[in-house]
């Protein structure tokens, strides 16, 4: 088999293959097999067990023509893509520009390619991790929260004041339109006074109202917010207070221990509470300290990335944006007017963050291929057999069987061996 490669663009390439009577004697001899099987019966012979010889000249010409162009020309672009070393994101255009009927064979396949990836000395990249404490407050904190879960409540008729639990309807609209704004509204939800648990400015608003009473004032959320429709946005609040609830909140001693967890003392539960609270955090500085990483990587990495698969990454991003605004009760049309974007602005603000995605998964192949980090059966077996066990729904249970799944948790075992590696020579 001969290939020619002609580069098209960074990200395209165009493979002339010609292929001789050597390499589709037995590609011919493999469609024969199969249509043995399946489209030739031979009077005197069981199914499938005919001489090849019989078999062609009994089989429909036009089929075996076609069963055998299909097997052939998926078998030598195979072969080309692993002699050239090619990566292609996409189905080829073929061309058919010569045959001789299984014996010459030879064709054009245009096809889009990860083009060339350069790494950075990934060895001397350094990261620092934040450093992970837990404090006396940290603590009690925690202690406080599990004091107002078990704390026995009394309604009253006042002002409710810190430490209170009212339960209260509330809607927002934008300050500037009075337009009514998703995600902002709530009915008959349970709030504890100085808990901070909403922004900034709406739990002082609230104290000191009544049972009946209502109060309309606007403020602005934070730049940092976490639903980016809402960053510095003014909003208008319409507040009903509908009960308040004095909390009687239990004394923290042994007897509040051993309710509220398996604990004899007070300090049992806070030496668990420490030990939790610490492990949470090492996690988050661990995943902060990754991603870290990878960005940083990313940015010192050269690659050529085909368009699609930016645009693949953008599409997976924003079919999980609607996922999650499925379960806030959004449209994406909703969503789309309060961040105040066309669907096409929407996509382009993705661009970058897709960008820098589709780069990290190349770097992490290419220090993959060159660490000679592999996977092994036992290692998927491993992890599929604890999905199994996690997950009895029967369609899971089928979806796990599947072999796309399981190349998927070999790739995804990799990229996690892959980042250990760096972690560890981002951390010397």
């Amino acid at each position: 088999m001969q290939i020619t490669q002609k580069q098209l663009t960074p990200t395209k390439v165009e493979l002339t293959i010609s292929v001789d009577q050597t390499n589709l004697d037995s590609v011919k001899t493999e469609v024969l097999q199969h249509l043995a099987k399946d489209h030739v019966k031979i009077q005197g012979f069981r199914n499938g067990k005919a001489p090849l010889s019989l078999v062609e000249k009994n089989v429909d010409q036009q089929l075996l023509q076609s069963e055998f162009l299909d097997a052939a020309l998926n078998r030598a672009y195979g072969q080309a893509l692993d002699e050239q070393k090619l990566r292609p994101v996409a189905q080829p255009e073929v061309k058919l520009t010569k045959f001789v009927p299984f014996s010459t064979m030879e064709f054009t396949a245009e096809v889009e390619v990860v083009g060339n990836v350069s790494l950075p000395d990934y060895t001397k990249v350094k990261v620092d991790k934040k450093k992970v404490s837990v404090s006396a407050k940290d603590v009690d904190d925690v202690i406080a929260n599990l004091q107002n879960r078990i704390a026995d409540k009394v309604e009253v008729v006042r002002a409710a004041k810190d430490g209170d639990e009212v339960v209260i309807d509330f809607a927002g609209t934008d300050a500037a339109n009075s337009e009514p704004i998703q995600g902002a509204d709530g009915k008959d939800y349970p709030l504890v006074l100085g808990s901070d648990s909403f922004i900034p400015g709406f739990e002082t608003n609230v104290a000191g109202m009544k049972p009946g009473e209502e109060k309309v004032f606007t403020l602005t959320f934070p730049k940092d917010y976490s639903v980016a429709a809402l960053q510095n946005r003014k909003v208008t609040f319409t507040v009903t207070v509908k009960k308040v609830q004095e909390m009687k909140v239990p004394k923290v001693d042994d007897e509040f221990a051993a309710k509220v967890g398996p604990f004899k003392t007070v300090a049992e539960l806070k030496a668990d509470i420490k030990k939790q609270v610490t492990a949470e955090r090492e996690a988050e500085a661990e995943r902060d300290f990754q991603n870290q990483l990878l960005a940083e990587l990313a940015d010192k990495t050269k690659a050529d990335i085909p368009d699609s698969l930016i645009e693949n990454e953008i599409d997976r991003m924003e079919a999980e944006e609607r996922q999650n605004l499925v379960y806030r009760g959004q449209t994406w049309e909703e969503h789309l007017t309060a961040e105040g974007v066309t669907n096409e602005q929407h996509r382009e603000r993705q661009r970058d963050l897709a960008t820098t995605r589709v780069k990290s998964g190349l770097m992490l192949g290419e220090v993959a291929e060159k660490e000679g980090v592999t996977v092994d059966d036992k290692e998927v077996d491993a992890q599929l057999n604890m999905l199994r066990a996690q997950y009895s729904d029967p369609a899971m249970q089928a979806e796990l069987e599947k072999p796309e799944t399981r190349r998927e948790i070999a790739s995804r075992i990799v990229s996690e061996k892959t980042i250990a590696k760096l972690s560890a020579y981002a951390s010397k």
